[in-house]
């Protein structure tokens, strides 16, 4: 029974040492800013698209004349609050990187067939915003606004040379026109510039340079599965080294030390965070609505993806 009871108290003890060595309260908040990032820049937020092969048909009630990934909706991010961007990078027929969502143009614009096939020139002429619509395509408001409106990714590294911007590429061309692209602007790849895509496109781009960093979610899953092995003993996986880590707004709890504890011990590591996706997914997904500010720890450092930031934006301002 003594020896029972020696037990029980060692375990009591135990758990109390893995409790103080893991409590988030006792972290100092961290420092640094906070990096929002809006996605696409200011955008139409869709709902009730799914099956449906175009979703600009199914845009909220507009709110706004913006149209996504051009710069007009750039330039209202910043104006609310954002410091920079995430943007989706095509490659044209004669190898510009432009800044456009879809691998094909017969939903969102005038014009028809996939991006790649068509040159730069061409693109230029094509009305962005011309198949938006509030009442499923009864009527299309912003036809006429977005003549011209689709941007090179030289046009946008001139506009925004120090912003923060994370470069999502279709694919391995992607990836070579946008490297091409910094060239042209004369703006260095840098720390405050990031990039998404496949595997080939990651591949592609850390063959033609080593600047800037990649958001790799293959290389984030494996750091907070080692974490989550050993994180209870405050120790971080060599894996977390240089990752940037995908975190969801929400579902945190299973990480050792969650929210600051956590944030403490992978910046110590070595590694960067992006809050970008929800719990029950692993696409990007930045937030579009005020109220999932709440999800967010209040005193979060790091890069956040902003999904409406004409709504959610304001409310964070």
């Amino acid at each position: 029974m003594k020896l029972a009871r020696i037990g029980l108290v060692l375990l009591a003890l135990i758990c109390v040492g893995l409790t103080l060595l893991n409590a988030s309260w006792l972290t100092p908040k961290p420092g640094g800013p906070l990096i929002v990032l809006a996605h696409r820049g200011t955008v139409q937020p869709t709902e009730g698209a799914a099956g449906d092969d175009c979703p600009a048909r199914h845009v909220r009630e507009l709110a706004s004349n913006y149209i996504e990934n051009t710069l007009y909706s750039m330039h209202g991010a910043i104006a609310y609050g954002a410091r920079g961007f995430a943007l989706d990078v095509q490659a044209s027929a004669d190898g510009k990187a432009v800044i456009f969502r879809d691998a094909t143009l017969d939903c969102r614009t005038d014009g028809h067939g996939r991006v790649d096939a068509l040159p730069l020139a061409e693109l230029k002429r094509i009305d962005v915003g011309f198949g938006y619509s509030a009442d499923g395509g009864e009527t299309f408001p912003l036809r006429g606004r977005g003549i011209g409106g689709m941007p090179t990714a030289a046009e946008v590294l001139r506009a925004f040379p120090s912003a923060p911007i994370l470069f999502e590429l279709a694919d391995a061309r992607a990836a070579q026109a946008l490297v091409a692209a910094f060239a042209e602007a004369n703006v260095p790849i840098g720390e405050q510039h990031g990039f998404a895509g496949p595997p080939q496109a990651r591949a592609r781009l850390r063959q033609l340079t080593q600047n800037g960093w990649l958001l790799d979610p293959e290389a984030s899953e494996g750091c907070l599965a080692g974490y989550r092995s050993t994180g209870w003993l405050g120790q971080v996986p060599e894996s977390c080294r240089g990752v940037t880590l995908i975190l969801p707004r929400s579902g945190g709890f299973s990480l050792w030390g969650w929210p600051y504890r956590f944030l403490d011990r992978m910046k110590s590591g070595g590694a960067r965070f992006l809050i970008g996706k929800d719990a029950q997914s692993e696409q990007l997904a930045g937030l579009d609505q005020a109220e999932q500010l709440g999800e967010v720890p209040h005193d979060y450092r790091g890069l956040l993806l902003i999904g409406d930031m004409y709504f959610v934006g304001r409310a964070l301002q």
